[in-house]
C-alpha cells in the first residue's frame, strides 16, 4: 500500500529525526503527522490498543492533561517526551501519579503516542489483571479516517472508499452496541476492524469519510450488522448459510469481483503435511464435504486419515491450512492434494473488490452498498 502523505493545505506535517526523549531515555527515529481536518459528529468510541502489558510508553505531540478516573486533573505531560506506564498495586503508575485509572488528553488537537503508533483522541490507562490496558477514546469519524485506509487501498476509486466508509461506520456502531467488555467497544484487528491510527490516514480516506459523514445502513430504524470481506468468488452468501440466523439485509447477491487478484487461487499439500496441520488423524487420505452453502462454500468438512477421521468447521479449516476462503474444490494425485479456491473471506455482505469494480464503472457508493445489503436503508445519524 502506497504511503502517500502529501496532504492539502489544511494539513501540516512534522518530521522528527532521532529525537531524544530524555525522561525515559528514548532515542528513536520518528516520522509522524498532525492532521487538522474538521471533526464530523461527536460519537466517542473506546478502542483497545494494548492489553495486559507490563510496561507501555505513552506521549503526546502537544502538552497533555493527566486526569484520574473521575476526571480530576493530576498534572500535565510535556510535549514530545516518552513516559512509562506500569501496573502498581490496584492501579497504574505514570511518572509521579498513581491512580486506578489515568486518562491522558492532548491539548490543541494533539495526537497521542500509545506503544508504537500515533493516534487521535485520548488514552485511558487501566489496571487489568497483572498488566496495563490502553484504550483509545476517539471520535467515530476520526477513527474512520484510519480504518478506511487500513481496510481498503487509499488509491481505490472514491466511490469504493465511500462505500467502505459507510460500511465501516455502520459496523463500528453495531459492534459497539454489542460490546461485551466494560472497558472497550472495539479492538484493532480483523475481529472488529483494522485500526492503525495516523499511519493509515490519507487524503482520500479523509474525503471518503467526510463525504459520507454520519451515514449508516439501517433496517427498521436499527443499525445493521454490516459484515464485509475482500472477495466472494463470484457470489456473496446468505448469512444463515454460513453463520446462524437469517437477516433480511444479508442476502446472497451476484458479485463483481472477477478481476480481483484473489478471485482464484491454489494451494497444494502432501498427505502428511495436511495431516500434521489438521492434527490427530495421521496422513490424510480423503476430504469429504459434509455441509456446503448453495454456492459451494464448505461449512463442515470430514477429513479421513490413516489414524482416524474428524469433522472440521470452516473457521478451523481456514486457520489450520491458511486458506483464503472455504470456497474450493480438491483434486488428489500421488498423495498430493490440490486445492483450487476462489475469493478471500467469509463471503457475507460487501465485497471490497466487487465495490472496487463497480466504482470503476461509475456506480455511486449509495447504489453499491444497497446492492450488497438488500432491504437496508442509507440513513444519516442525528
Amino acid at each position: 500500500m502506497s504511503q502517500n502523505h502529501d496532504l492539502a493545505s489544511r494539513v501540516w506535517t512534522f518530521q522528527l529525526s532521532r529525537i531524544l526523549l530524555s525522561r525515559c531515555g528514548w532515542l528513536i527515529g520518528l516520522t509522524w503527522m498532525i492532521l487538522s481536518f474538521p471533526v464530523q459528529g461527536a460519537t466517542e468510541l473506546r478502542v483497545v490498543i494494548k492489553k495486559d502489558v507490563n510496561t507501555l510508553k505513552v506521549g503526546s505531540s502537544t502538552s497533555a492533561l493527566v486526569r484520574d478516573g473521575v476526571g480530576r486533573k493530576l498534572g500535565e505531560l510535556t510535549r514530545l517526551e516518552a513516559f512509562a506506564v506500569k501496573p502498581r498495586h490496584d492501579g497504574v503508575n505514570l511518572n509521579q501519579w498513581n491512580s486506578n485509572q489515568i486518562v491522558i488528553e492532548p491539548t490543541e488537537n494533539g495526537s497521542i503516542w500509545i506503544g508504537d503508533r500515533w493516534y487521535r483522541g485520548k488514552v485511558r490507562l487501566i489496571r487489568k489483571g497483572n498488566g496495563v490496558m490502553a484504550v483509545n477514546l476517539v471520535d467515530l469519524e476520526e477513527y474512520l479516517y484510519s480504518v478506511v485506509g487500513a481496510e481498503a487501498y487509499p488509491t481505490w476509486p472514491m466511490e469504493a472508499l465511500k462505500s467502505q466508509a459507510v460500511v465501516a461506520r455502520t459496523y463500528a456502531l453495531y459492534k459497539s452496541s454489542k460490546a461485551k467488555s466494560r472497558y472497550y467497544d472495539l479492538d484493532t484487528t480483523t475481529k472488529t476492524q483494522v485500526y492503525k491510527g495516523l499511519e493509515t490516514e490519507f487524503v482520500t480516506t479523509h474525503k471518503a469519510v467526510n463525504g459520507t459523514a454520519g451515514q449508516v445502513l439501517t433496517h427498521k430504524g436499527k443499525v445493521i450488522l454490516a459484515a464485509f470481506h475482500s472477495s466472494s468468488g463470484g457470489h456473496t452468501e446468505n448469512v444463515e448459510d454460513v453463520w446462524s440466523s437469517p437477516l433480511p439485509y444479508l442476502r446472497g447477491v451476484v458479485d463483481y469481483d472477477q478481476l480481483a487478484p484473489v478471485f482464484q487461487w491454489r494451494k497444494s499439500f502432501s498427505a502428511n503435511q495436511m495431516g500434521k496441520l489438521i492434527g490427530g488423524i495421521g496422513a490424510v487420505q480423503s476430504l469429504i464435504p459434509q455441509r456446503t452453502t448453495p454456492h459451494g462454500r464448505i461449512i463442515t468438512l470430514k477429513v479421513v486419515g490413516t489414524r482416524g477421521s474428524k469433522n472440521i468447521t470452516d473457521d478451523n479449516l481456514r486457520k489450520a491450512l491458511n486458506l483464503k476462503s472455504t470456497l474450493f474444490t480438491v483434486s488428489a494425485n500421488d498423495e498430493t492434494f490440490q486445492i483450487h479456491g476462489r475469493g478471500y473471506g467469509h463471503g457475507i455482505g460487501l465485497s471490497q473488490w466487487g465495490s472496487h469494480y463497480l466504482a470503476e464503472q461509475g456506480i455511486p457508493y449509495d447504489q453499491i452498498v444497497k446492492h450488497y445489503y438488500q432491504n437496508a436503508q442509507l440513513t444519516t445519524l442525528n
